[in-house]
C-alpha cells in the first residue's frame, strides 16, 4: 500500500467525519423539538455535545500520544458510531439519558478529530506531499463537507425521519474506523510512538496565557471569533431551526437556509484565495466579521421570506470566508514557533467554547423571550462587539499596520 493512497484515506475519513459531525448537528436538536418541544432542552443538547467536544479535543491529546494515534482515531470512531447507535435504540428514554450520550459522543469526536489533524503530518511528510498542499484542500473540502452536510441533514430529517438520520451519522463513524483500520498505517517513527518528555502540562499551559495576554492584537482577534462562534453556533443549532419550524412549518428548508450560508462561504473562501494576498489583513478579518454575523440574525428576526433569509445568509457567508484564513495566518505570523503549540491550544479553546455556550444561550432565550426578540437581541449584540474592531481599524490604520509584522525575536 503506497503511503499516498494512505494519506488520501486519512484525509477522507476526517471529510467523512466532518460530514456526519454536520447531520447530527441538525437531526439530534430536531429530535429533541419535535419529542419535547422545548427550545431550552434543545440547546442544552446542543451545548452537551459541543462542549466535551472542545475539551477533550484540548485536554486528552496526551492520553492518544500514549494510547497510540492510529489506534485512537480507530477506537474513538467506533464509540461514535455506538453512542449515536444508542440514542436511537432507546427511544424514550429520559432527557439525562440523551445528554450523556450525547456528551459522550461529543469527548469522543474532540479527541478523534484532533488526532486525525495530527496524523495528516507524517502522513504528509512520508507521502512527499506539502503541508500547504494538504492544509489548503483540507479547508476546501471541509467547507464542502459543511456545504453538503448540514443541507443533507435537513432532506434527511423530511425524508426518513430524525432518528435514521442519526443512523447514517452512525454509519459515517463506521466508515472512519474502516478506511483508518484498512489503509492508514503511520511511518515507523510515529506510529504508536510514546509521547516524548515534555514541558509540564500545566506550566506550558500558562506560557500560552501569558504569550497571547501580551498580544494585544491577537487577543482581540480570538474574543471576535469566540463571539462569532457563539452566535453562529445559536443559529445553527437553535433559532434557524425554531425559525423554520414556526414559518415554514418543514424541515426541508433547513436544507436551504444551511446550505446558503455555506454555499458562500465556499465561494468567499475561492474569492480570498486569490484576492487575499493583496487585502489588508486586519481590514479584511474585522469587515467580515461584521458583514458575516449580525446581519445573518437580523433576517431571521425581521423576516417571514425563505428567499431574503437565504439570500442574506449566502452573502454573510462571503464575507465570513475571511476571517479564519485571516486568524491563521495572523497566529502563524505573530507567535514564535517554540510557542506555537501552546498558544495555539490556547487560542482553540477560547474560540471553541464559544459553540456550547451559543446553543445554550439560544435555547434560553428564544424560551424566556421569545423567538423574534431573541434574535434581535442576538443580532445587536452581535453587531455592537464587531463596530468596536471596524471603529478601532478606521481610527488607527497606521497603528494597527504596524502591529501585523511577524512575531520578533525577542518576543520569542
Amino acid at each position: 500500500m503506497s503511503r499516498r493512497s494512505g494519506l488520501i484515506a486519512l484525509f477522507t475519513a476526517d471529510v467523512v467525519s466532518v460530514l456526519g459531525n454536520r447531520v447530527s448537528m441538525v437531526a439530534i436538536p430536531w429530535l429533541v423539538l419535535i419529542t419535547t418541544g422545548s427550545p431550552a432542552k434543545m440547546g442544552l443538547i446542543a451545548g452537551a455535545e459541543m462542549l466535551p467536544y472542545v475539551v477533550s479535543g484540548v485536554l486528552a491529546a496526551p492520553l492518544a500520544d500514549r494510547f497510540g494515534l492510529r489506534r485512537t482515531s480507530i477506537v474513538t470512531d467506533l464509540g461514535s458510531a455506538v453512542a449515536m447507535a444508542a440514542i436511537v435504540m432507546t427511544p424514550g428514554s429520559s432527557f439525562a439519558w440523551l445528554c450523556l450520550l450525547v456528551a459522550i459522543a461529543g469527548t469522543l469526536r474532540g479527541l478523534g478529530d484532533r488526532v486525525k489533524h495530527v496524523m495528516l503530518k507524517p502522513m504528509a511528510d512520508a507521502a512527499g506531499v506539502q503541508m500547504i498542499r494538504i492544509t489548503s484542500s483540507y479547508e476546501g473540502f471541509t467547507r464542502t463537507a459543511t456545504l453538503v452536510g448540514a443541507p443533507l441533514g435537513g432532506l434527511l430529517i423530511s425524508w426518513i425521519g430524525p432518528n435514521k438520520a442519526i443512523w447514517v451519522d452512525a454509519i459515517s463513524f463506521l466508515v472512519c474506523a474502516a478506511l483508518v483500520a484498512a489503509l492508514v498505517r503511520l511511518p515507523p517513527a510515529a506510529e504508536d510512538a510514546p509521547a516524548p518528555p515534555k514541558e509540564p502540562y500545566f506550566q506550558a499551559l500558562r506560557g500560552g496565557f501569558s504569550y497571547l495576554r501580551r498580544d494585544q492584537l491577537l487577543l482581540g482577534m480570538i474574543v471576535m471569533v469566540f463571539f462569532l462562534n457563539v452566535f453562529n453556533q445559536a443559529g445553527t443549532a437553535v433559532f434557524i431551526p425554531l425559525w423554520v419550524e414556526e414559518v415554514l412549518k418543514s424541515p426541508a428548508a433547513l436544507g436551504l437556509l444551511f446550505g446558503g450560508f455555506a454555499a458562500g462561504a465556499l465561494l468567499g473562501n475561492g474569492i480570498f484565495i486569490v484576492l487575499g494576498p493583496r487585502l489588508p489583513q486586519y481590514a479584511s478579518f474585522v469587515i467580515g466579521a461584521a458583514i458575516g454575523g449580525a446581519p445573518r440574525l437580523f433576517a431571521l428576526g425581521l423576516s417571514h421570506q425563505l428567499w431574503v433569509v437565504v439570500s442574506v445568509s449566502f452573502c454573510c457567508g462571503i464575507a465570513n470566508a475571511a476571517v479564519n484564513p485571516v486568524m491563521g495566518v495572523t497566529l502563524y505570523e505573530r507567535v514564535p514557533a517554540a510557542l506555537q503549540t501552546r498558544v495555539f491550544g490556547v487560542t482553540g479553546a477560547i474560540a471553541f467554547i464559544g459553540i456550547p455556550i451559543g446553543g445554550v444561550l439560544a435555547g434560553w432565550s428564544a424560551a424566556t423571550f421569545g423567538l423574534r426578540p431573541a434574535l434581535i437581541a442576538s443580532g445587536m449584540i452581535l453587531l455592537v462587539v464587531t463596530l468596536v474592531p471596524v471603529y478601532r481599524w478606521w481610527r488607527h490604520p497606521v497603528e494597527l499596520a504596524r502591529h501585523q509584522s511577524p512575531a520578533s525575536e525577542e518576543a520569542a
